[in-house]
C-alpha cells in the first residue's frame, strides 16, 4: 500500500437493533466518563483505555496537533511517571491521517512505507495491523488522530474504524475544552513569568548578568537553539556581547557594520532570513570554526527612548521551522521593555569599568604608591606598597606620614611641600627610605594630586621602587627565565616562587621530527647552525603568548604557560602558541624549500595539571624547573603524535579550561606508559587551511562519530565513518590509523567489557 492510498473499506456489517443500542450506550459512557475529569491526561489514559476495549487490541494511542510546532504528541506511561512524546504531523501512518483527514486501515504495516518499523525494533513488539482515524470536533475541526495497534480476534474493519471516529469524537469536546483551559493558563503563567522577567531584569544593573538572563528567556519564549545580544559601543564603533565559557563570562566584539547583526544596527531596520546559507550578507566562517549549523536568523535592532540604537538582538535556529511574523512581534515587544533597563546596565558597566580600571591600573603597578590628604594623612596604598613594606592596610591607611617617616624621615616632607607649592613631580634616585620602621634603598617620585577641572589642591602622592630586591631578583632569575618574566615576579613573594611553588600550569614539550637526518647530513657545525635558527622561531612564539622556556633536551624544548606568573587564559596562551609554532615552522619550511634546504616537522604535546617549580639541583648548579605529573603526561603526548600522525595533541584537562574556540576532534581514550587511568586526548587542527586539510569541520564530525563508535565496538560503523573521512581527504592519517584498529579488532574482538580504552605500551 502506498504512502498516497487509503485502504479499501470492508464490508461493513449493518449490525441488530441490540449492537446498535450497546454503541449508542458505548458513546455514552466515552462522552460520561471523559466528561467527569479535570486535566487532559485523565481524559486520555480514558479514552485510550475504552478504544483499546471497545475495538479489542493490544494498544491504542491518541495523538493531539501542537499548532506552535506542527508536531502531534502524546503521554506515554513509565511507572509512576508520565512523559511526552512527540512526533511530526506529517510523519508516519499517523501524520499521513492527519494531514489528509482520512481514516486508515493497515492489515499490513511492514509493507506500507508510511510505517515507521524502528518504534518496534527498540521495543521488540510486532505490529501486525494498525487503525487510525482522525480526531476531529463536531464542528469538523481536526485537533488530532487516534491509533489502535493490533486486533486481539482478526483483523480491524471499517466497523471498528466508524466505532473509533465516533468514540474519539465524542470526547473530542472534552479535549477541545481542556486544552483551551490548560493554553489560558499557560498564557497566565507566561504572563506572570513576564511581569516577574521584567521586575528582575529592571532590578539588575550588573550587564553580564542581565545580558546571560535576557538571552535564556528570548531563546526559551522564540523555542530557538541561540540567542545573543550585541551592545554598542560608541567609542570603539563597535558590537560586543558577553558569553558565559565554562562558567566564566568572556567578550565577543566586531566593528558595528558587519554581518546580520551589522546591517540590522545600522539600518535600524529588522531582518527575518528563514535561509541563512542562501543569503549572501550571511558570514558561514563563524560555523565552520564552531561546527554549528545556522539555518535560520531572526534580527531585530534595540532602540531607546530617544529613538536611538543601542544594539541589537539575534535569534539563531527556530526549532520546528522559521521564525514567523509573530515571533518578530514579540521580539520586538520584548526587547522594547527590556531596552531602558540594557542602556542602564550599560552606562552602570561604562562607569564600573572605569572604576575598576583605575583601581586595577593602581593595583597592578609594579612600584609601591601612597597617596595622602592635603594634612598628610594616608588615604589609599597598593598592594605593591604593603609588599615593599612587609605591612597591612591598617599600618598605612589614615595615619599621617610625619608619624610613618620619623625623625630621620623629616627631608621627605619638606620635599612634598616643595612639590606641593611647586605644582610639579620630583625623582629622588637611589635613596635610603624608612617607613613605619622598615628600611630601604629606593628611588622615590613626589607627585601633587589637584583636580583639572578646579584647579583644587588635593594632596599628594609619593611612589618608590625598592631597588636592592630588584637588583638581587633579576641577578638571581635571569639565569633561569626571560628577563621580562623575572621583572614581573617582583611584584610577588619572589623567595616563595623560587624556593618551589605548587601552581596549576599548561605544559608544553615539543619535538623535531626528522631530526636524525639533520644531523647526519648537516654534521656538527651545520646541525648547530639549524638548531639556534629553529630555537629562535620557536621561543619567539612563546614568548608572544607569555610562555615561560623551561629548557632545551637536546631537539626538544620544555616551555610553561602559567608560571611563575599565572594568567586566567594560560591554556589558550599554550593552544595559540602551539598554533603559532606550526604556522611558523611550515614558513620556515618553504623557505629552506626555496634554498634547496631540507625541511623538518614536528610534534607537541599540552597538559594542564598542577606541577611543581623551583631551584632544584646542589648549591654549586641550581635548575629553575618544572616536575610532576602533568609534565610527564604532556611528555607523553608529544611522544604519541608519531602514533596518532599527529602535530598537536592535548588532554582533556587542558581541553576542558579553554576558553576560545579552536577546530579539533578526539584521538583516543588511552592510557599513556606508566600511568593506570585513561586520558582522553584531542588532536588540534586549527593551523591547516583548505588546501592543508580540504573538508576539515565534515572530516571532524564523521571522525568524532567514528570514534564513538568505535568506542561502543560497533566496527562496522566506525570503519565506514572513517573510510567516509578518507574520501574527504584521503591524506588524513588518522582516520586510515583507525581503519586499521577497527579492522585487527573486528578480527581479533576485545573483553565483553570493552570500554574503549587503547594502551600504550611506548613512551
Amino acid at each position: 500500500m502506498s504512502g498516497e492510498e487509503v485502504v479499501p473499506a470492508k464490508k461493513k456489517r449493518k449490525g441488530t437493533k441490540d449492537e446498535r443500542l450497546k454503541r449508542s450506550q458505548v458513546l455514552l459512557d466515552v462522552t460520561r466518563r471523559c466528561a467527569s475529569l479535570a486535566n487532559i491526561q485523565d481524559v486520555w489514559k480514558e479514552l485510550v483505555s475504552m478504544t483499546s476495549y471497545e475495538l479489542d487490541c493490544d494498544r491504542g494511542t491518541l495523538f493531539l496537533n501542537d499548532n506552535e510546532t506542527n508536531e502531534l504528541f502524546s503521554f506515554v506511561a513509565q511507572g509512576n511517571l508520565t512523559r511526552e512524546i512527540r512526533i511530526l504531523n506529517d510523519s508516519g501512518i499517523a501524520g499521513h491521517v492527519f494531514q489528509t483527514g482520512q481514516a486508515m486501515l493497515s492489515d499490513n504495516p511492514y509493507e506500507d512505507p508510511l510505517f515507521n518499523r524502528e518504534v518496534d525494533q527498540r521495543t521488540g513488539y510486532t505490529t501486525r495491523n494498525i487503525a487510525c482515524v482522525p480526531v476531529r470536533t463536531m464542528a469538523g475541526e481536526k485537533i488530532g488522530v487516534m491509533q489502535t495497534l493490533n486486533k486481539r480476534l482478526g483483523e480491524f474493519n471499517d466497523d471498528d474504524l466508524e466505532l473509533l471516529e465516533q468514540m474519539t469524537t465524542q470526547a473530542a469536546v472534552v479535549l477541545q475544552g481542556l486544552q483551551h483551559y490548560e493554553q489560558i493558563d499557560k498564557i497566565r503563567e507566561k504572563e506572570n513569568a513576564f511581569l516577574k522577567l521584567m521586575s528582575d531584569i529592571n532590578s539588575e544593573f550588573e550587564l553580564s548578568r542581565m545580558l546571560m538572563r535576557v538571552v535564556q528567556e528570548i531563546t526559551a519564549m522564540l523555542t530557538s537553539e541561540r540567542a545573543t545580544i550585541f551592545m554598542y559601543d560608541q567609542s570603539t564603533g563597535t558590537l560586543f556581547s558577553r558569553v558565559s565559557a565554562g562558567g566564566e563570562i568572556n567578550e565577543i566584539r566586531f566593528p558595528s557594520h558587519l554581518g546580520i547583526a551589522g546591517e540590522v544596527f545600522t539600518s535600524g531596520k529588522s531582518m527575518n532570513i528563514p535561509h541563512a546559507y542562501a543569503d549572501l550578507r550571511f558570514n558561514p566562517s563563524f560555523d565552520k570554526q564552531t561546527g554549528f549549523f545556522t539555518r535560520s536568523i531572526l534580527c531585530v535592532p534595540i532602540v531607546n527612548n530617544d529613538n536611538e540604537t543601542i544594539g541589537v538582538t539575534q535569534v539563531l535556529n527556530k526549532k520546528g521551522g522559521i521564525f514567523s511574523d509573530e515571533d518578530e512581534q514579540r521580539l520586538k515587544a520584548f526587547t522594547a521593555q527590556i531596552s531602558i533597563s540594557l542602556q542602564n546596565s550599560k552606562l552602570f558597566d561604562d562607569v564600573q569599568r572605569i572604576k575598576n580600571y583605575n583601581e586595577s591600573m593602581l593595583q597592578s603597578m609594579s612600584n609601591g604608591v601612597l597617596t595622602m590628604d592635603p594634612k598628610g594623612d594616608v588615604v589609599t596604598c597598593n598592594t605593591a606598597a604593603l609588599n615593599i613594606w612587609e605591612a597591612e592596610d591598617h599600618d598605612f591607611i589614615g595615619k599621617n606620614m610625619r608619624d610613618l617617616v620619623g625623625e630621620e624621615g623629616k627631608w621627605v616632607l619638606e620635599q612634598i611641600e616643595q612639590v606641593k607649592k611647586e605644582n610639579s613631580s620630583q625623582l629622588i634616585t637611589d635613596t635610603a627610605f624608612s617607613l613605619s620602621g622598615t628600611n630601604k634603598t629606593v628611588n622615590l617620585t613626589l607627585m601633587p594630586l589637584v583636580a583639572a577641572e578646579e584647579d583644587k589642591e588635593l594632596g599628594s602622592m609619593i611612589m618608590f621602587e625598592d631597588i636592592s630586591s630588584e637588583k638581587r631578583m633579576k641577578s638571581t632569575m635571569s639565569r633561569y627565565m626571560d628577563p621580562v618574566i623575572a621583572a614581573q615576579m617582583m611584584d610577588g613573594d619572589t623567595h616563595e616562587v623560587l624556593g618551589g611553588v605548587s601552581a596549576e600550569a599548561t605544559v608544553m614539550f615539543t619535538d623535531v621530527r626528522g631530526f636524525t637526518t639533520i644531523t647526519e647530513e648537516y654534521g656538527a657545525q651545520g646541525t648547530v647552525s639549524f638548531l639556534n635558527d629553529y630555537f629562535s622561531l620557536m621561543v619567539e612564539c612563546i614568548t608572544k603568548e607569555g610562555g615561560m622556556l623551561d629548557k632545551f633536551i637536546g631537539d626538544a624544548i620544555m616551555a610553561c604557560f602559567g608560571l611563575p606568573i599565572p594568567h586566567e587564559d594560560d591554556p589558550d596562551r599554550a593552544m595559540r602558541a602551539s598554533i603559532g609554532m606550526i604556522q611558523t615552522l611550515w614558513s620556515w619550511n618553504q623557505e629552506r624549500l626555496n634554498r634547496g634546504l631540507k625541511v623538518v616537522d614536528m610534534g607537541i604535546g599540552l597538559n594542564t595539571d598542577m606541577v611543581v617549580s623551583g631551584n632544584i639541583g646542589s648549591p654549586k648548579r641550581m635548575d629553575y624547573t618544572l616536575i610532576g605529573d602533568g609534565v610527564n603526561l604532556a611528555a607523553r603526548l608529544e611522544s604519541a603524535c608519531k602514533s596518532y600522525a599527529a602535530r598537536i595533541l592535548v588532554s582533556d584537562s587542558t581541553v576542558q579550561k579553554l576558553k576560545g574556540t579552536y577546530r579539533m576532534r578526539a584521538a583516543d581514550l588511552v592510557v599513556v606508559k606508566g600511568k593506570t587511568q585513561p586520558v582522553k586526548i584531542f588532536e588540534v587542527l586549527d593551523y591547516h587551511n583548505q588546501t592543508s586539510f580540504p573538508n576539515l569541520m565534515d572530516v571532524v564530525n564523521l571522525f568524532n562519530d567514528g570514534i564513538e563508535s568505535y568506542q561502543m565496538a560497533n566496527w562496522k560503523k566506525a570503519i565506514e565513518r572513517f573510510n567516509h573521512c578518507l574520501k574527504l581527504n584521503p591524506t588524513d592519517q588518522l582516520s586510515q590509523i583507525y581503519v586499521d584498529r577497527c579492522e585487527f579488532l573486528q578480527s581479533n574482538p576485545p573483553e565483553k567489557d570493552w570500554d574503549g580504552v587503547w594502551v600504550m605500551t611506548s613512551k
